[in-house]
């Protein structure tokens, strides 16, 4: 997979839509007109015969990459990078795009999928749109067994266990957690809601508005 795109002002256009079973978005060839060929992510709305290219003075199309300062506030990116030419880390998971918000001082404001606000900046690229396979999240695994497959075990409610097992467990029949100021996890730590961000993370510099729990 490509996601340095340091092939710059060669358009490409793509070749094939295929499924990928490491992520979630479709992935498709894209063709640069150099003859090399380079595995992409695609975006929502790209077909067999699109064409894009990664250039600073690309137009604001669909699949084009350019640098956030170059982007008009209000549209619609994925395939965000961190820092400038460091290859695209952020918004890559299927029907996933990020908003520009503004752009002030050398950064871009940019509203993340999970609704927090940070900043970026303005030199590091993206590519215009939003990731395919947008209905990925309505897939039904249909039974037990399917979840199995993907490596994920039964998860066995804090209610249904002991009280030596969990802060949740034990009394008769069924019940709330009792007079405890919220839930908990099987550690004795608060749980749902709770701010569980490092305080001393790298990027908290870069956070504007923190993202709403529980929302997305």
């Amino acid at each position: 997979m490509d996601f340095l795109y340091n092939k710059k002002n060669i358009p490409a256009k793509i070749a094939t839509v295929e499924y990928d079973p490491n992520r979630s978005g479709f992935i498709g060839v894209a063709v640069y007109k150099d003859g090399e060929k380079r595995y992409v992510l695609l975006p929502k709305g790209m077909t067999v015969g699109s064409t894009f290219i990664v250039s600073e003075n690309a137009p604001i199309e669909l699949g084009n990459r350019l640098p956030l300062k170059n982007i008009p506030s209000g549209t619609f990116v994925y395939n965000i990078e961190i820092k400038p030419e460091a290859g695209a880390k952020m918004v890559r998971s299927a029907g996933a795009f990020a908003q520009i918000v503004a752009q002030n001082d050398g950064y871009t404001q940019l509203k993340m999928p999970s609704t927090e606000i940070r900043r970026v900046q303005d030199l590091a690229w993206a590519t215009i749109g939003e990731v395919s396979n947008d209905e990925h999240k309505l897939v039904k695994y249909g039974k037990a067994g399917r979840s199995r497959w993907r490596g994920i075990k039964p998860t066995v409610r804090g209610t249904a266990m002991n009280p030596v097992d969990h802060p949740h467990g034990g009394g008769e029949g069924r019940q709330g957690i009792g007079l405890r100021r919220g839930p908990k996890t099987r550690h004795g730590k608060q749980a749902y809601g709770v701010r569980t961000r490092t305080p001393k993370k790298y990027s908290n510099d870069n956070v504007i508005t923190r993202r709403k729990n529980g929302t997305r």
